[in-house]
């Protein structure tokens, strides 16, 4: 069955609608919290991938057997049968009740599935109905209060696809979105471990990372490199063609690449740099990596203790780019260095004589932005200078950190805190990976990962599992949302004893 088996078992099952296998997951539940409603941008049925019969035989076989309960609420709020049922017993209780409902077919395109429905009128037999439900609906207005998170001032917008998705992992992430509105998010992450199990791609963590374990393995490390700078370049690549802001942060977490962890290690922060610098490069775009340079007035000036002399071993270190090298010329070219600030924004220079003097910078990659205590100075002026000065080119910050702190004349105190904070908020994720660790007991033993795996990809929670007689370890999905969740969400999720 593949890494992700952990957690999984495969089992026959007898329904009312005949399947070839279903499928039970052993995860645990987890409680309800507010969804973030997303509704997919239309796309042609012959051009999407579509599902096999036995995906389709599967996800019918999985959901009639474990989450009859789901079936019931998505019957309740999506097709007419809620409504009915709410003006009918709104006189008599019990005068029409919708009594269960089953899967009974799932399109191969992923735009729509049918269910069976059972209804039980005052006196009578129960009758089936079948009915249609589309994977982009919304929950009907009579049925607001059974489901609160259905009603449209949630936040919503259009979910950016994926390039060339599968068609499990595109179907699992709408159906997703239905699970949340009818308030129940603890579903979400068993199915992306269904999507993963099915075929999917983009569901999952490799296993046997051992992040607990410091210093990393040298393939560890290349595993998240590579997973970052794909992220990057797909974000410029949309941003060219208007799909995403300019304006983008990327966060890179885990233990060697986490400030506040003894095993900080700056070589793999630079590595990391090098990567994206060097694939961004290999696309004949000019990357400028700046690093801040020193703050502050007179005698009280300094440098983030993270950023101490990474400007000198930018510099210093091995880009291959040397005469007769795998990246030569690269650096003085297409890389070069810098520090925040507007005066480092570079433009194109032309003489008289129509010569090209400078080639503009193309794309601006800012190593962890951040001001500092006790420092009269804040990293957010310079900051919006060089954005400001930079246009509409991208500007990525790695690991950035624009919260205020404490100096001596207030200047980080309450004026124009409220600006800073919307400039803070006005940088798109488009790449976010960091461990979660059980605040009582410090930063180990690892608890999970909270992951964003590019632009247009949702954030998707993991639990860290180890396998019998500690064989190895995986990262087990828990819930997927399509907006950032908060703290109280992620502790729900790992604090639920269902």
């Amino acid at each position: 069955m593949g890494s992700f088996a952990c957690g999984l078992l495969l089992l026959g099952a007898t329904l009312a609608a005949p399947v070839s296998r279903a499928a039970a997951f052993l995860l645990p539940p987890i409680p309800s919290f507010p969804p973030y409603c997303q509704v997919f941008s239309a796309t042609s049925a012959e051009d999407s991938p579509r599902l096999s019969e036995y995906q389709c035989d599967f996800i019918r076989g999985y959901l009639n057997q474990n989450h009859p309960d789901l079936l019931r609420d998505l019957a309740t709020a999506f097709t007419s049968h809620g409504p009915l049922a709410r003006r009918r017993n709104a006189m008599t209780r019990g005068s029409y009740a919708l009594d269960s409902a089953t899967l009974a077919y799932v399109d191969s395109t992923g735009a729509s599935f049918e269910l069976d429905v059972s209804i039980a009128s005052r006196g009578r037999a129960p009758v089936l109905h079948r009915e249609t439900v589309g994977i982009d609906a919304c929950v009907d207005p009579a049925c607001y209060r059974a489901y609160p998170h259905g009603r449209p001032e949630d936040p919503r917008s259009s979910i950016v696809h994926e390039e060339n998705p599968t068609a499990i992992d595109t179907f699992v992430r709408r159906f997703n979105r239905l699970c949340h509105l009818v308030g129940r998010p603890s579903i979400t992450g068993k199915m992306l471990t269904l999507g993963r199990q099915l075929g999917g791609e983009r569901a999952g963590l490799l296993d046997n990372l051992f992040l607990n374990v410091v210093p990393h393995g040298r393939e560890v490390r290349r595993y998240f490199y590579g997973m970052a700078a794909e992220a990057v370049l797909n974000a410029v690549q949309r941003c060219g063609n208007g799909q995403v802001t300019n304006r983008m942060q990327l966060t890179c977490l885990f233990p060697e690449m986490n400030p506040e962890m003894d095993s900080y290690r700056i070589g793999t922060l630079l590595e990391l740099v090098r990567n994206i610098a060097t694939v961004i490069a290999e696309q004949n775009l000019r990357v400028r990596v700046c690093v801040q340079g020193s703050m502050g007035v007179g005698i009280f000036t300094g440098t983030p203790k993270s950023l101490s002399g990474v400007s000198t071993l930018l510099n210093r270190m091995d880009w291959q780019s040397e005469e007769g090298e795998r990246n030569a010329g690269m650096v003085g070219d297409y890389v070069n260095f810098g520090n925040v600030g507007s005066e480092h924004v570079m433009d194109t220079q032309i003489d008289a004589d129509g010569t090209v003097l400078q080639e503009q910078d193309d794309v601006f990659l800012l190593l962890c932005p951040q001001s500092m205590v006790g420092v009269d100075a804040s990293i957010v002026e310079p900051l919006q200078e060089m954005v400001k000065a930079a246009g509409d080119r991208p500007v990525i910050l790695l690991n950035p950190s624009l919260v205020d702190r404490p100096s001596s004349d207030g200047q980080q105190g309450v004026r124009g805190r409220s600006e800073r904070i919307a400039f803070a908020k006005s940088f798109q994720t488009i790449y976010h990976m960091r461990c979660l660790y059980d605040s009582s007991t410090g930063y180990f033993p690892i608890l999970g990962a909270m992951l964003k795996r590019g632009p247009g990809e949702p954030w998707v929670a993991f639990r860290r599992r180890d396998y019998a007689q500690k064989q190895g370890e995986a990262y087990v999905p828990v819930f997927s949302m399509e907006m950032e969740p908060d703290s109280s969400d992620i502790t729900k999720a790992f604090t639920s004893d269902d």
